[in-house]
């Protein structure tokens, strides 16, 4: 957690001055992938995207989504922020949930991206974890055949048939990944709890961002979320898969814009 106070540089990017938003990505994902967010909202906030550890020479331990808000919150310390509104997608959403809970002074709100407060199923956790099996332990880089077949989780059908270009450089560059990164990456929120029933404590406003094709986690896994949460509120980006705000960037950034000018 250290490196996360002495070398933000290395694993942050960071623009614009105003109220903080910062963005935790998702599994195989870096902070590459807000960058049509950080463009969006540059004008007039701070927007600051990091890389979580799987993305860092800090991979190789285990470690769980608690460790990981922790790191969240050393985040804020190297750049200098008591709180800030705590955007994650989709691990980093199951993240932003844990760290509003361990650290509600220090959370002016929430986005979350293709996300949910309960755990995956156990025959999905069967699925993931026999997929990763193969990775524990290898500094080889991800197969390549492995990354080719993770694609249909990750984006929509409208993305793969009308951005393949989008989709194969993500590829190119999750087969450069250490294997034993991904394992633990995967592993990190592959057993986690249920929140559902601690989500009244998050008594901040909350956006929930969801891709109408996602297909890993369907959008009526989130919309429980509604019930629970306070102050919550939902949009839908039409055409787009797991990853929302890269797969619809414009609509994402709108929701994203107008969440922050009225809420905040």
């Amino acid at each position: 957690m250290e490196m996360y106070r002495s070398r933000t540089d290395a694993l942050t990017t960071a623009v614009g001055d105003g109220r903080p938003i910062v963005f935790a990505h998702g599994t195989l994902m870096d902070r590459t992938m807000f960058a049509p967010q950080l463009e969006a909202l540059r004008d007039e906030y701070r927007a600051v995207a990091y890389d979580l550890r799987a993305r860092t020479d800090r991979y190789a331990p285990a470690y769980d989504l608690w460790d990981l808000a922790d790191d969240c919150a050393a985040v804020l310390d190297g750049i200098g922020e008591d709180s800030a509104v705590i955007a994650g997608m989709s691990m980093g959403g199951f993240m932003a949930l844990r760290f509003a809970l361990e650290y509600p002074d220090r959370v002016d709100g929430l986005v979350l991206i293709d996300s949910m407060a309960t755990p995956h199923t156990p025959d999905e956790r069967a699925v993931y974890g026999d997929l990763v099996e193969p990775l524990a332990g290898s500094l080889d880089p991800t197969p390549r055949e492995l990354a080719d077949g993770v694609t249909d989780f990750l984006f929509g059908e409208t993305t793969r048939e009308e951005h393949p270009e989008l989709v194969a450089t993500w590829v190119d560059r999750w087969a450069t990944y250490p294997g034993a990164a991904v394992y633990h990456e995967l592993h990190s929120w592959l057993d986690r709890t249920d929140v559902t029933d601690r989500l009244s404590e998050i008594d901040v406003p909350v956006l929930i961002v969801h891709g109408a094709e996602d297909p890993s986690i369907d959008p009526s896994r989130a919309e429980p979320m509604l019930e629970e949460l306070p102050d919550a509120e939902m949009e839908l980006i039409p055409g787009a898969g797991h990853t929302a705000n890269l797969e619809g960037p414009d609509e994402t950034n709108d929701t994203i814009r107008t969440f922050l000018d009225e809420r905040f």
